[in-house]
């Protein structure tokens, strides 16, 4: 299977925060948000593998600004690494001011999601080839992410998570 650039996953959703989607401090619901990021990392890796993906992890999540009513929203998502099935995506959300246009990083996500075939079995995706310092950066990142859930999870041995031990030696 032929490796694929972060690039060709990109995925960018614009919308603007209406007053239905704000609670009683006329700021995004969180839930609103964590719901459109899920789409645009569902785009991206269904845009990566060419399959019907699933969500199957929500990594982490970092609500560092809050989203007023009325701002203009962007979603930015690619895919970051892939491994047999899964695929993670690095997601990034973008506020605008009305004035200005300026646009300044209000939160961030990292889902991973899985492809599956006609019957909801995973199914192979194709590797990920970085282009850039941080593209490379995302994709080692990913492989620590995937072995520390691993540990965490009781599937991997700790002395067997040989890029986490590297961090600490």
């Amino acid at each position: 299977m032929q490796a694929k650039t972060p690039s060709e996953s990109k995925t960018v959703m614009t919308d603007l925060v209406l007053p239905g989607e704000t609670n009683p401090l006329n700021n995004l619901f969180g839930g609103d948000l964590l719901a459109r990021m899920d789409k645009a990392g569902s785009i991206a890796a269904r845009r990566h593998s060419r399959r019907v993906v699933v969500t199957a992890s929500v990594n982490h999540v970092s609500f560092n600004r809050s989203v007023p009513l009325g701002s203009v929203l962007t979603i930015e998502a690619n895919v970051s690494r892939a491994f047999k099935s899964s695929m993670e995506t690095v997601i990034d959300v973008w506020i605008e001011d009305r004035e200005s246009g300026e646009r300044t990083k209000a939160n961030s996500a990292i889902y991973t999601f899985v492809a599956v075939d006609d019957t909801g079995k995973p199914i192979a995706v194709p590797p990920i080839q970085p282009e850039t310092p941080l593209e490379q950066e995302r994709f080692d990142a990913a492989l620590r992410r995937k072995q520390l859930s691993l540990v965490l999870a009781g599937k991997m041995k700790p002395n067997e998570a040989t890029e986490l031990k590297a961090i600490f030696e």
